[in-house]
């Protein structure tokens, strides 16, 4: 096809979203390069991503453009031979076990502290907070983990495992404000370290470690934005794995974002830019994977608070910029903002939500009474 014809058809498509090619409005696109429209036809997501990142074209208010984009599900006329490749990749092929495991740890987490520690706010918690009283970004990670503290009802004395632990955040305040003593395990060097830095003085044993060879016996297990790099095809294992450690009387709080559609649908841009090897859980995967292991106490779904995390987070990240930029590059710079872009339409647009699950072996006595 002409480019013109693809300049058509792709004018056509955005405007089933309410999107404008070169339009006045925020959400209409910008296109400053005319191989745009090749690209993005041939490539998809994955096309549309890296055009943004190479400055072919722009948009006012990015979120705003893709949560119409999302709303509309524009992106399902998109399907290309990288998206059939991501996600056949992702249905046959296990890339979450052995040395995989450490992937994402090396690609993601080990880019930089300097960059999470200026994103991520006061405290470094790289998942979701909990906006329900929260006016900024701070207070909402902290409401979000004295939630967590509540639904696990801890005590001074208990011994927590933190699966994916991050930082070390979520152990630091438990420790601080609950008296327990935790061990937190991550697949990322740069994690680990500043993770034994900010809870030294503190009982807190960060272990750089694949979560399948923890075999020790826990009082409460927590896990907060981790199973979305476990894998479909590791689900039960993972499942098996806190099961085992957890005594019989505990409580284990899985925190994840979970999809609205089919298992095993990476994005192609995704894949390769920001989280390789990863994939978002169905509701279908993790309730299969839990049978006969766990007794589901609550199902508790704030998704629509992961949109203003990842806003205060990318105003973080423009803030912190002209900082940043001597050890970053212009197009890193375009890569990030579309990466917390399109993430925070997800949210928005309701395509993606934002799961705690809290589980327990056999079922609480009397029932489980649900801190909200």
């Amino acid at each position: 096809m002409s480019q013109d014809s693809l300049r058509q058809r792709a004018a056509e498509l955005l405007q089933m979203a309410g999107v404008h090619i070169d339009g006045t409005a925020p959400t209409d696109i910008r296109v400053h390069d005319e191989q745009f429209y090749a690209r993005v036809f041939a490539h998809g997501s994955l096309g549309l991503g890296e055009a943004y990142i190479d400055g072919w074209w722009d948009a006012g208010d990015l979120p705003g453009m893709f949560t119409r984009i999302l709303s509309s599900h524009l992106d399902e006329h998109l399907k290309t031979l990288d998206t059939l490749i991501t996600h056949l990749k992702a249905r046959f092929i296990n890339m979450q076990r052995g040395q995989h495991a450490f992937d994402i740890g090396r690609a993601h987490y080990d880019r930089g502290n300097d960059l999470f520690k200026a994103m991520l706010g006061k405290r470094m918690v790289y998942s979701c907070g909990y906006w329900a009283q929260a006016t900024n970004l701070d207070d909402a990670q902290e409401a979000k983990l004295e939630l967590i503290c509540r639904k696990l009802q801890l005590k001074p004395g208990m011994r927590v495992l933190d699966i994916g632990c991050g930082w070390g955040e979520a152990l630091k305040f438990a420790a601080e404000r609950y008296g327990v003593i935790g061990v937190g395990v991550t697949v990322s060097h740069e994690q680990a370290e500043l993770a034994r830095e900010l809870c030294h003085g503190l009982p807190i044993d960060i272990r750089l470690q694949d979560y399948r060879k923890l075999d020790e016996s826990f009082d409460a297990i927590m896990s907060i934005g981790m199973f979305e790099h476990v894998g479909g095809k590791n689900y039960r294992e993972y499942f098996e794995v806190a099961r085992r450690c957890l005594k019989k009387d505990g409580l284990f709080l899985l925190h994840s974002i979970g999809t609205n559609h089919s298992p095993g649908r990476p994005d192609p841009w995704i894949e390769k830019y920001i989280f390789p090897n990863s994939m978002i859980p169905a509701a279908s995967q993790v309730a299969a994977a839990l049978e006969g292991l766990f007794v589901v106490e609550d199902w508790h779904n704030f998704g629509a608070d992961y949109d203003r995390t990842l806003t205060a987070w990318r105003a973080n990240f423009d803030a912190a910029w002209p900082a940043l930029s001597a050890h970053y590059d212009e197009r890193f710079r375009r890569m990030w903002q579309f990466y917390l872009a399109v993430s925070a339409a997800v949210f928005r647009s309701r395509r993606d939500q934002l799961w705690q699950i809290t589980l327990s072996p056999h079922g609480v006595p009397g029932g489980y009474r649900v801190p909200r």
